[in-house]
């Protein structure tokens, strides 16, 4: 069969199964909407015969109504002596066209008063409920129509003093419902057959028109195909079909074949190109010869303020704005096409920027002054001296480890036999000189003192298991604050904290985090020996969680600013120099980083920024140094921090 015909029958198919399932549906709707109807109206007829019911019971009173079968003898009596109650179930028989029979039964299911003699006195045959009708399928409803007669019952319970008294049952025959139903149904399926032929006849002739067009297609794609076919050794194989689909869909295939070829490869680059576009720390922005830019990486958010999508394919002009000495000089350069080459200037907030502007030119251009377009590189001088700057501080960190790590080894064993050599003297002087015990126990004072120093640097040095887990930062603060507010009322500081509405979840160890914190939050308090405000604010800066805490002390001199985080630096009188070193040890392992600011007029703002959505490295997910090195002592890559 040709691929033609197969086409043009896999059309008309189509259409045939959308047209026959719209159509089977409307059956469906057709069938439930008359059985719905039906059910009304038997409804209605034994919400009919229910009232009159009420109605003749409730004029008439009994003697011996405690006696059940006095009871039920005498409502069986009083219904089959009502004229009115009697009619209205003949009524329901003769002119309700799918009532089989009508019954009033009593509450163990024997007859009172039915159109069928033999229920009168005797237990009412059991039936399926009418209700189940509705929930069924096309299939079964068609079935349960169509199919061998059977009777459904409509049962409507009566109550006697909030009691089950008796049940108004109305059979409906399933004969009567399609008698009542197949005219509707013989209509709409006449409809549906004219409706599935008309769209089949359509489907074909559509199918057809619509196929011709092939043969003209192919002899367009023929040139191109077999001019880069011979080449190949692709030609033969093309003509070995005199159909003319199977001729097209060949050529189409090849074409297709280099098409992907070429994409997979742009693909590639483009991935490439967005992965190191990414990774840049510079601002780079290539612009076309009519100045509009086509690639911008996203560190030029940090430069202009601007987001990334409204920079694409904005032209310069409408990006740098000449009120400013940035915009003002790279709209100079660029209008008057002079490069411009490591040109650093300061920005009217004090940034330091290095900008470079280049122009790509076409050697074979008839005018060698055009331009295909323009590379421009913004670079942050501040931002290589602050990464050279975390740098110096983590050798020195890494190098105190090692020391701390030495010290503990070499400390710890004098210390234990100093110990044992002081208990033996202990012993043999006895009780005879209290003035030698007292000695004694000055020196072991001092050893245990000693000893603890040592420990506190065994533990700095010691591997950090870190227990990652999603955890919202906010709660993480407000545990902190609460854990500080008995010491915080005792300074009279009082804490002001700005936490955002949303979650702000992240990847981190939130027991060391809250020390961490701690340690921050108990900084800025002993900073104001006379009270004062301490802001606590936590929020969101890209892909980063930004945690500040601001005291209104007296700052950090300058002189001291770069050896906060120094182990066992401090300027206090009673402080031991481990609360910032450790602090800044745990922003490490979290793969964030610490800023300070501080002056003598504004006090101090400790910044502290942790990673929202990224993955946690190798030293996030098991054993690191202070000195950069794993547990098992291979060196651990270090990510960039922020």
């Amino acid at each position: 069969m040709r691929l033609k015909s197969k086409l043009v029958l896999a059309i008309t198919g189509l259409v045939f199964l959308v047209v026959f399932t719209l159509s089977w549906i409307f059956l469906g709707q057709l069938l439930r909407q008359r059985m719905s109807q039906a059910y009304s109206a038997n409804d209605m007829v034994a919400h009919q015969i229910a009232l009159a019911t009420q109605r003749s019971l409730a004029a008439s009173h009994y003697a011996g109504a405690n006696d059940p079968k006095a009871l039920r003898a005498a409502v069986a009596k009083e219904l089959r002596t009502d004229p009115a109650v009697t009619e209205l179930l003949n009524s329901a028989i003769r002119y309700a066209p799918t009532v089989f029979d009508v019954t009033i039964a009593d509450s163990e299911g024997r007859g009172l008063l039915s159109t069928d003699p033999t229920n009168l006195d005797h237990l009412v045959p059991q039936r399926p409920e009418y209700a189940e009708l509705e929930s069924g399928g096309l299939l079964q409803l068609l079935k349960v129509v169509f199919g061998p007669p059977r009777v459904y019952n409509l049962t409507l319970p009566l109550e006697r003093y909030n009691e089950p008294f008796a049940t108004v049952r109305v059979g409906v025959r399933t004969t009567f419902l399609r008698f009542v139903v197949e005219p509707w149904l013989i209509a709409a399926l006449m409809y549906t057959g004219v409706a599935i032929l008309c769209s089949l006849i359509f489907a074909a002739f559509l199918a057809n028109l619509a196929l011709k067009p092939i043969e003209q297609i192919g002899a367009r794609l023929d040139a191109l195909a077999l001019a880069e076919a011979e080449g190949t050794g692709e030609a033969a194989a093309g003509r070995s079909s005199d159909d003319a689909v199977v001729l097209v869909s060949h050529k189409i295939e090849r074409i297709g074949r280099r098409m992907r070829n070429v994409e997979e490869v742009f693909s590639a680059l483009k991935e490439n190109l967005d992965q190191i576009m990414t990774n840049l720390q510079d601002g780079i922005l290539l612009y076309t010869h009519d100045a509009r830019a086509v690639l911008v990486s996203d560190s030029v958010e940090r430069f202009l303020g601007i987001s990334r999508a409204e920079i694409l394919g904005a032209k310069l002009h409408e990006v740098f704005s000449r009120n400013t000495r940035l915009g003002r000089l790279v709209r100079e350069s660029f209008d008057a096409r002079m490069a411009l080459v490591q040109e650093e200037i300061t920005t009217e907030t004090g940034r330091r920027v290095e900008i470079s502007l280049d122009f790509i030119h076409d050697d074979r251009a008839v005018y060698p002054q055009e331009t295909l377009g323009a590379l421009l590189t913004l670079h942050d001088v501040e931002s290589v001296r602050e990464i050279e700057s975390d740098l110096e501080l983590s050798r020195r960190l890494a190098a105190i480890g090692r020391l701390t790590a030495g010290v503990g080894h070499e400390v710890k064993n004098p210390i234990n036999a100093i110990v044992v050599h002081l208990e033996l003297m202990r012993n043999k002087l006895g009780d005879a000189d209290h003035r030698a015990m007292r000695h004694l126990e000055v020196i072991e004072s001092e050893i245990q003192r000693l000893d603890r120093v040592v420990q506190t640097l065994v533990d700095f040095s010691r591997p950090v298991e870190l227990q990652l887990k999603e955890q919202d930062l906010r709660r993480v603060v407000s545990a902190v604050l609460m854990l500080a507010s008995a010491e915080l009322e005792t300074r009279d500081v009082h804490v002001e904290s700005d936490l955002p509405d949303r979650p702000v979840m992240a990847r981190v160890d939130s027991d060391l985090l809250k020390q961490a914190l701690l340690n921050v939050v108990l900084n800025g308090a002993q900073a104001m020996a006379e009270g004062g405000n301490l802001k606590v604010r936590l929020a969101e800066d890209g892909r980063m969680a930004l945690l500040s805490v601001h005291d209104q002390g007296g700052g950090i001199p300058d002189d001291v600013r770069d050896k906060i985080f120094d182990l066992y630096f401090t300027t206090k009188k009673d402080g031991s120099g481990i609360g910032l070193a450790m602090t800044y040890r745990i922003v490490e392992l979290h793969n964030g980083s610490i800023e300070v600011e501080s002056d003598t007029t504004h006090g101090t703002t400790f910044i502290l920024r942790f990673p929202l959505n990224t993955q946690q490295e190798s030293r996030a997910r098991g054993y690191l140094m202070p000195d950069g090195t794993s547990s098992a002592g291979s060196i651990v890559a270090k990510e960039p921090r922020g």
